[in-house]
Formats: C-alpha cells, sequence, structure tokens
C-alpha cells in the first residue's frame, strides 16, 4: 500500500471520528428534548391509534389518523341518559341517546376544555407536537439524584385554545428523555398550580402511559421551576392521584 493511501485512509477514520464527535455534542434545545421524549415514548404509533382508556369511572377514546382526530367521552346523566362528548377537527358535539344535543357556546366550550384536559394528560408528551406550543430550554437540575432537563412550554393564541395563558414545564430525563415530573399554572375559577410525578410507567402497544401522584405547594405561589425543590424539601401536599385505568390500544397502520 503506498505512502499516501495510507494519509487518505487515517484522514477518511479522523474526519469520520470528528463528525461523530459533533453529533454527540449536539447542541439540544426545547424543541429537539420534546420531540426525543415523544420519539421514546411512541412516535408515529400516536399518528394512526385508537386509544381506550377509563378515568374516574368514565370511558374515554381517542382516534388519530395523521392530521385528524377524534377525542371521545362518554357519561351517563342522573336519569340513565346516554351522553356522548366528541371533540374533533370541526369542533364540539355533544349527543345525548345518539341526538344531537344543541349548545350555547359557554357550555360547550365547558365540555371541550373538560374532555381535552384529560386527553392531554393521557397522551403527553405527544399531544405537544403543535405548532402552537412554544417550547423553551430553561434550566437543568437533579431530581432524586437523577438529571433532568427543565423545558417551559407556552402556548400561541392562535391554535393554543381557550386556555392558551396556562404555563407548563416538564422535567425531562437527560438519558433516556422519558417525562417524569411535570407541573401548571392554570388560570380557571381561582388559578392555582399543581406539580406531579409520573408513576407506573408501562408500554401498551409501543406506547408509554402514566399515572400521577399530583401535589400542590403548601406555601405562597412561587415560579413553576421552584417546584421540583419543594417537592425534594417535602414542602408539597399531595391531593389525588391520577390514573389512568383499563388502557387498550390499537394500531391502526
Amino acid at each position: 500500500m503506498k505512502y499516501n493511501s495510507i494519509i487518505l485512509i487515517f484522514a477518511i477514520i479522523g474526519g469520520a471520528f470528528l463528525f461523530s464527535c459533533e453529533h454527540s455534542k449536539e447542541k439540544l434545545n426545547g424543541e429537539k428534548i420534546i420531540s426525543k421524549s415523544i420519539e421514546v415514548s411512541g412516535g408515529k404509533k400516536y399518528e394512526n391509534a385508537v386509544i381506550e382508556f377509563d378515568f374516574r369511572g368514565i370511558k374515554y377514546r381517542s382516534e388519530r389518523n395523521r392530521e385528524l382526530f377524534s377525542l371521545e367521552r362518554f357519561t351517563k346523566d342522573s336519569l340513565g341518559n346516554s351522553i356522548h362528548d366528541i371533540l374533533d377537527n370541526s369542533g364540539f358535539k355533544r349527543f345525548i341517546n345518539n341526538i344531537p344535543e344543541k349548545l350555547h357556546d359557554s357550555m360547550a366550550t365547558k365540555f371541550s376544555n373538560s374532555v381535552n384536559s384529560v386527553h392531554y394528560f393521557v397522551q403527553l408528551p405527544y399531544v405537544l407536537n403543535s405548532d402552537a406550543a412554544v417550547k423553551e430550554l430553561v434550566g437543568e437540575d437533579e431530581i432524586a439524584g437523577e438529571p433532568y432537563y427543565e423545558v417551559k412550554v407556552t402556548f400561541r393564541e392562535e391554535g393554543g385554545g381557550t386556555d392558551f395563558e396556562d404555563e407548563f414545564l416538564y422535567w425531562v430525563h437527560k438519558e433516556n428523555f422519558t417525562v417524569d415530573y411535570l407541573a401548571y399554572r392554570f388560570f380557571t375559577e381561582d388559578g392555582g398550580i399543581r406539580f406531579r410525578k409520573a408513576i407506573n410507567p408501562r408500554i401498551v402497544g409501543g406506547i408509554r402511559f402514566v399515572d400521577y401522584e399530583n401535589h400542590k405547594p403548601t406555601g405562597p405561589l412561587v415560579k413553576l421551576e421552584q417546584l421540583d425543590s419543594l417537592y425534594m424539601k417535602g414542602e408539597m401536599e399531595l391531593i389525588s392521584e391520577i390514573k389512568t385505568e383499563a388502557v387498550l390500544v390499537e394500531l391502526t397502520e
């Protein structure tokens, strides 16, 4: 082998090594961190899936076909009438005993928000894959000895829904990119802050689901970024457990 050929081979190897090093040092921002979290939690499986689950004794169902979506809830009223709520690309609809119900805008908004809220938390982090969601890496921290990225998510008014002013913070594990903790500030009714710890992680149909321990601060309202420290100091009150039961997933593609 000629000397020049040897030099060429080492140059190629060296270039590949440098490229690999640069790639491994890729600077992550909020958008990329959330994208990685979506990927490890189910990725494209969310895009073509029927998901059913029970929450607090109520049946929920969602169906997605890429950009098309349908979020449903099935309940009964005090008279035993069957109520079927549907939030989809065209808006919100309610059926009582399979008959369309005409609703005032304020009531339609109220029911729509309650349906969307339950599906939102069940299908995190996939639901953050939205043009209206603004994701910002605001820090890094440790919780219980584990390293996390802190990603703040806010929503633009256009496409952000009626609660677009709410603020969210997600603690995404720096190695496995799971969302293990989250916090949010809401402004409906009297407003408030909540901090959730993900528990009981499991994979159903290739999609990751979790339950939550739901906490609130025992003292004055603080910045969302401070809640993990308050949690580790025991300065949070456990107010409920958020459990998603009887989860079924059917991949349609």
